[in-house]
């Protein structure tokens, strides 16, 4: 019988809006708020001595979020929502996309916001406002939340061809680990900045008993079996998000330039191969969703249930456990043997 499937929490690196202050235009000394208070041409700064802190959020109903447990900064089970898309202009003339988020409290007020930078950002550089989206928030937060295969990417089909992600068509049958061969329902595909958070990770060739190398986005989650409970989960089957297992030699980020991402939808979450790992395809949640065509989106309806109820529900892997540098070998031997 299928379990309903706690929502794994997102984490994100962020600044608090009152950490980021305008040095110069309309509003010189006041710190970031939100869309309505913003100027366009105002000139923000971040301190030097500021860090991004993690914000660990879930998906919830309405189109919501709500800040996870283990969140480094909000307080666990408030609101956020999305407050609007910023543009920054740095002097040599690069742009950095950022999103604002708004964490209210049980009164319904604003308790802190939050600025997402989709690029790093630099302290002690000025950085010109250059443009404030209020209509397109929640689709640039989904090219986020999308777990996401890179071109390049080798999928098993039912027939047992491995095919270049780039090549599959809608329709086309693969291989699932857990109802067979399933049809692609849609692909979507995006080209991002591989930046600091958003850069995607490599799995170098064999580190998983992977043939080639796999280069997927930080947040997939990975099926790994053990055989042996090597990292102490207490249990055989687990889901590994590609960002905990990165030991800087087999497991790298790959930061820098620009990637090709591609998603996978099925008419259910699957766990397919790619590159022979067990890897998880796009989740349709409140994160997620806006990615998809508004025709298709309509059609799939409020409530898709192979979406929400799974059998391989909270196989998730808690993030401490895989603190060490051995992570990856030690899931390779226990997978393996």
């Amino acid at each position: 019988m299928a379990r309903s499937r706690p929502a794994p929490a997102q984490s994100a690196p962020v600044f608090r809006a009152s950490d980021i202050r305008a040095t110069d235009g309309a509003n010189m000394g006041d710190t970031l708020s939100f869309a309505t208070e913003l100027v366009l041409d105002d000139i923000y700064e971040l301190p030097f001595d500021v860090t991004p802190l993690r914000l660990s959020l879930l998906p919830s109903a309405g189109n919501r979020f709500t800040v996870a447990e283990d969140s480094e900064t909000g307080a666990p089970g408030s609101a956020l929502h999305l407050d609007s898309a910023l543009m920054f202009m740095s002097p040599d003339g690069q742009t950095q996309e950022a999103l604002l988020l708004v964490e209210v409290d049980q009164d319904g007020s604003a308790a802190e916001i939050y600025l997402l930078p989709m690029a790093q950002l630099l302290p002690q550089v000025e950085y010109r406002l250059v443009g404030i989206d209020t209509d397109t928030p929640r689709r640039k937060f989904a090219q986020v939340g999308c777990v996401s295969f890179t071109r390049g990417t080798h999928i098993t089909l039912a027939s047992g061809e491995q095919r270049l992600i780039e090549d599959l068509s809608v329709g086309d049958r693969v291989l699932t680990r857990d109802d067979g061969v399933q049809a692609v329902r849609w692909i979507g595909e995006s080209t991002v900045r591989a930046v600091g958070d958003f850069a995607p990770i490599r799995i170098a060739a064999g580190a998983l008993n992977n043939e080639n190398d796999l280069i997927v986005s930080p947040d997939h989650r990975l099926f790994i079996y053990q055989r042996t409970d090597e990292v102490g989960a207490g249990r055989s089957e687990l889901l590994v998000k590609a960002r905990h297992l990165v030991n800087g030699y087999t497991v790298t980020l790959l930061d820098g330039g620009f990637v090709d991402y591609f998603q996978l939808l099925f008419d259910s979450h699957q766990i397919i191969y790619a590159e022979g790992i067990a890897a998880e395809t796009m989740l349709i949640d409140t994160r997620t969703r806006a990615i998809l065509p508004d025709d298709l989106s309509q059609a799939m309806g409020e409530v898709i249930p192979g979406h929400y109820d799974l059998p391989h529900a909270g196989l998730d892997v808690n993030e401490k456990l895989l603190k060490r540098p051995d992570a990856a070998e030690l899931l390779r031997k226990a997978s393996s043997r």
